[in-house]
């Protein structure tokens, strides 16, 4: 195991995992970006990176604030935040609930930019799975899967 060396000396050993979650993350960030340029060019307008990432983790039904702050480990007032910039460009509607929680719904126009995100997605499965040297997508998710599962075990995550 190669080990390289801080400025001040400090060894710093080399690390498979710290490579696969860089990688991970550079995939994420360029197909994202990918997506959400694409998207505007469609007329999906003021989509950035961030808002879709945002968007991609609702549910298409109901959701609420408080889930999607615990599900995205942020503030309340960010995600009201986001929401009420995503209810501005016509992508969400709040609906009054039971109590004060207010519902976030998809409009239909929201579901039309999900929809085409996922059209998008699907195309970029036949350019990521084309190659021959490439395992099958289902494969890779699994192996993910099974690295998330030991890494949760190690501290109960």
């Amino acid at each position: 195991m190669s080990t390289g060396f801080t400025k001040k000396g400090i060894p710093l050993v080399e690390s498979q995992s710290l490579k696969l979650i860089q990688s991970a993350s550079r995939l994420n960030d360029v197909i994202t970006k990918y997506l959400s340029q694409r998207l505007v060019e469609k007329g999906f307008t003021s989509l950035t990176p961030s808002l879709l990432s945002f968007l991609s983790v609702l549910e298409c039904g109901v959701n609420y604030g408080s889930e999607i702050a615990r599900n995205l480990e942020v503030t309340r007032q960010m995600v009201a935040k986001t929401v009420k910039e995503l209810c501005r460009l016509g992508y969400l509607e709040q609906i009054n609930g039971t109590g004060k929680q207010k519902e976030i719904h998809f409009t239909e126009l929201g579901e039309r930019l999900m929809s085409d995100a996922r059209q998008m997605l699907s195309d970029v499965d036949e350019i990521l799975f084309k190659g021959a040297d490439i395992r099958p997508p289902q494969t890779i998710i699994g192996e993910l899967d099974i690295m998330t599962c030991a890494i949760s075990d190690l501290h109960h995550i």
